[in-house]
């Protein structure tokens, strides 16, 4: 089922989310439904709090970015061709490498796009969908979607590494889009 994109402005996406059990009620479906969320609105990444769940679990397929990827980019990142892959109870052990720019978006803060510095690489504690544990470290567009999604599950946004006036600059689009006063091609729920 394809569920509302959680809009700007919603608090469960400020909030810090809680690890999960096994015995999570209908953890199968919930996966189920964040994939088919996440490709229906487009999107490389989608965090439980964005479909309004206060829990430590975030979905990633950075595979797609390599499968529609320009010929000149081609060989440019180091974890090609990518990842699908589900990430419960994440918590980062650590950064590695220089920080990066790279221009996000954010499908709960749709139609703003901007250049965020991150580390090139993340070392991860997660359990997978079998909740068997895994150690793990990312590299390049693999590892800043993490962080992204990671971001998630800490009630934070990729807006929160932009400088105090592009913020400011912003703050016009953001509330338009808290307010649903944007034209979109998938669900969203807004604050009331």
């Amino acid at each position: 089922m394809i569920l509302p994109i959680v809009a700007y402005g919603a608090p469960v996406l400020r909030k810090v989310c809680a690890d999960i059990t096994p015995d999570y009620d209908g953890l199968p479906k919930l996966l189920d439904d964040m994939w088919e969320t996440m490709y229906a609105s487009n999107g490389v990444g989608l965090a439980a709090p964005q479909i309004n769940k206060g829990i430590r679990l975030f979905v990633i397929d950075s595979k797609q970015i390599f499968e529609n990827q320009d010929e000149e980019d081609k060989g440019k990142y180091p974890d090609e061709p990518g990842v699908k892959r589900v990430f419960i109870n994440a918590h980062i052990k650590e950064f590695d490498g220089n920080d990066w720019s790279y221009n996000e978006g954010c499908l709960s803060i749709p139609k703003i796009r901007e250049d965020i510095m991150r580390p090139e690489e993340v070392v991860l504690e997660y359990a997978d969908e079998n909740f068997k544990l895994h150690t793990e470290k990312f590299v390049g567009i693999t590892a800043r979607i993490i962080q992204h999604e990671y971001d998630h599950t800490e009630g934070k946004l990729f807006i929160d590494y932009l400088k105090p006036l592009r913020k400011k600059m912003l703050q016009g689009k953001l509330n338009d889009i808290s307010k649903g006063k944007l034209k979109l091609d998938y669900k969203m729920m807004y604050a009331k």
